[in-house]
């Protein structure tokens, strides 16, 4: 069955109307975007996947202009309903953005590519509005993550479609497994046409920087220090295949943070 669009999202999936987990996921992006950047002061920013608008609202505070865009009506009209002052709202398909050419400084996909039919032509659209000096933030789920994090199965992702399908309905979740990850590997392909800085390791390593937190059980940590004797940095990059999330900052053309040095995985053990 071909998949068909997610729309009304937030009236099936609570996560999107939890707005102090939201606020708290706005806080690492902007941390994020202002250590790559510097200050979103006096910049256009469009947050692609907006939904109810709680991550749209907090960039608002720090840049000149906020766009928020979505399919999801329903989470569109609370968006504009509470943050329609501060932030521009448009119902829009992320394969047809409804912005000119270049015309956006700063673009946030948050956590949305596995939801939508055609990710490529998504990525393609937000090249498009991304100025040439601009910068993209990607939350990217992993295929090799092992919790899947919307029905919480573990290995669900792992699965071939309808095996994902028999897994869901077995466990009363769904009657059918919508989501579709990829592996780092491709989610490099996906974004071939940007440069891409990973703040994955670094946003791991120092959460206290970033406004982030664990994006690992700490129990996997544990035993990976008895077990193989590492020390916690070296946990960390040794788990960097099975991180539930990467966070990366693309650009379209070569460029590098303007925030202080971040710490870096051990060689041995960075990923491909």
């Amino acid at each position: 069955m071909a998949r068909q669009k997610q729309l009304e999202y937030s009236e099936f999936q609570a996560a999107m109307l939890d707005e102090a987990k939201r606020r708290r996921k706005a806080a690492k992006i902007i941390a994020v975007l202002e250590h790559f950047r510097g200050s979103l002061a006096g910049l256009t920013v469009g947050d692609v996947g907006c939904s109810a608008g709680f991550i749209a609202d907090e960039l608002a505070a720090v840049s000149k202009h906020t766009l928020g865009v979505d399919i999801d009506v329903p989470g569109l009209r609370k968006a504009a309903d509470r943050f329609g002052e501060r932030v521009a709202f448009v119902c829009g398909d992320g394969t047809a953005l409804p912005f000119p050419d270049g015309s956006v400084d700063v673009l946030v996909f948050n956590h949305i590519y596995e939801h939508v039919v055609d990710p490529d032509a998504v990525v393609a659209e937000m090249h498009r509005v991304l100025a040439d000096d601009g910068v993209l933030y990607l939350g990217l789920g992993n295929k090799l993550g092992i919790m899947e994090p919307h029905y919480k199965l573990p290995f669900l992702s792992y699965l071939p479609e309808r095996a994902a399908d028999r897994y869901v309905r077995a466990f009363g979740k769904a009657d059918h497994y919508y989501e579709r990850f990829r592996t780092r590997r491709g989610l490099r392909r996906m974004l071939r046409a940007f440069h891409v800085w990973d703040y994955t390791f670094p946003v791991l390593a120092t959460p206290e920087r970033f406004a982030g937190g664990e994006l690992f059980p700490g129990v996997l940590g544990k035993i990976a220090r008895a077990v193989l004797g590492l020390t916690p940095r070296a946990v960390l990059g040794l788990l960097l295949p099975l991180v539930p999330t990467y966070i990366w900052v693309a650009t379209k053309r070569p460029a590098l943070p303007v925030g202080a040095r971040l710490p870096q995985p051990p060689e041995r053990v960075r990923p491909l």
